[in-house]
């Protein structure tokens, strides 16, 4: 058994390898055209047929992933990276990690948790396009904004806020009136840009909208639920934010309480508690998915609105630590629930927990 250790870049792997007894076999660069990687595995696999192999992720390790797994790899360790030391070099990176790989071999082949090893869950392909596709939904809704933005900058330039036809700004009869408003020519370029970029945009939206309602309704079991479907059952969360949560959460097996799930998204508090300092948390940690954040917050608007008891919490806690902390609050919350439902497969119940831990044996209101 050989144990590889892979820092990756986009032209080039650092690669160092140790054999059973802890020795450095092989260290070297690898270009990353796939004539020289084919070549170095087939070199590599030669020196012997079973192998672990470690990396840290980033933003383009699919490939090399599948490449891992062509070579019959027994097990793949994607880890989250470091703060970066004062003495770096990506020989050095190798070296750590094929450390890092060496010294925990055993509790990584048999998937154990290894204490201050950050280990990245290995998506589906299923998953992988569900976080692609969502991701692309939020940032076309982040560019219209963005686009919404200069339009209304544009309109305040000349305070014509005050002829604008409607009280909301995303109206049909706006958008026609905004066409025709006189405004000098370079202002009247731009506007017309502008329109023209927001009406591609609205298409855009509506083609991933769509394709991601299509995703939720398929490979589905008569009579039965998947999780996004299940999430959708809480007020507010479409196709788009269900399947946002669900691709992100993935197996709700692997989260063995709800604080994990929590700790999961970052939503946890952060300590530096050391000596006699027995009582420091700090804010969140935010080391979760932002993305999955960003919708947990969006839900925490919607959710108020529906649930009394849930408003009523959040009441609570404005009135003694200010409506940030209440909204973080909630959103950590409403992450316990999600546990919850995605484990014992139960819609959101309103006003109170579900029938199962019910008391007075009355039955809850669940939300369409």
């Amino acid at each position: 058994m050989l144990y590889l250790a892979i820092d990756q870049h986009a032209k080039q792997l650092t690669v160092c390898v140790r054999n059973e007894d802890g020795d450095t076999v092989l260290r070297r660069q690898v270009s990353t055209r796939p004539e020289k990687i084919e070549a170095f595995f087939e070199q590599f696999t030669k020196m012997a047929p079973e192998f672990m192999a470690i990396l840290e992720v980033c933003g383009f390790n699919d490939w090399l992933i599948e490449e891992l797994r062509k070579w019959n790899c027994r097990e793949i360790v994607l880890i989250h990276p470091e703060k970066p030391s004062k003495k770096k070099t990506d020989r050095r990176d190798a070296q750590k990690l094929a450390d890092l790989l060496w010294l925990n071999r055993q509790r990584l082949a048999a998937g154990q948790v290894v204490r201050g090893l950050r280990r990245v869950y290995m998506v589906t392909q299923q998953e992988r396009e569900d976080r692609q596709l969502t991701s692309l939904r939020k940032n076309l809704g982040q560019r219209r904004i963005r686009v919404l933005n200069k339009i209304r900058r544009l309109v305040n330039r000349y305070n014509l806020i005050w002829q604008y036809p409607t009280k909301t700004f995303q109206t049909r009869t706006g958008r026609s009136w905004l066409a025709a408003v006189p405004l000098p020519p370079i202002d009247r370029l731009e506007m017309d840009m502008l329109l023209k970029e927001w009406e591609i945009c609205d298409e855009q939206i509506a083609q991933v909208d769509n394709e991601i309602a299509e995703r939720v309704s398929r490979t589905v079991p008569v009579g039965l639920m998947n999780a996004t479907q299940i999430l959708m059952t809480i007020p507010g969360v479409s196709h788009y934010s269900g399947l946002t949560l669900a691709s992100r959460i993935g197996p709700i097996e692997r989260f063995p309480r709800p604080r994990s799930l929590a700790n999961y998204f970052g939503l946890t508090p952060g300590c530096r508690n050391s000596g006699n300092a027995q009582d420091r948390l700090g804010s969140i940690t935010k080391q979760g998915s932002k993305t999955a954040r960003f919708i947990l917050g969006q839900l925490v608007v919607h959710l108020l609105k529906h649930d009394p008891k849930m408003r009523e919490w959040y009441r609570q806690i404005k009135l003694r630590r200010g409506s940030k902390i209440a909204r973080v609050a909630v959103m950590r919350r409403i992450t316990t629930i999600l546990w919850h439902m995605l484990t014992y497969q139960e819609p959101y119940s309103i006003g109170g927990p579900p029938p199962r831990l019910r008391k007075d044996g009355t039955s809850a209101t669940h939300a369409a």
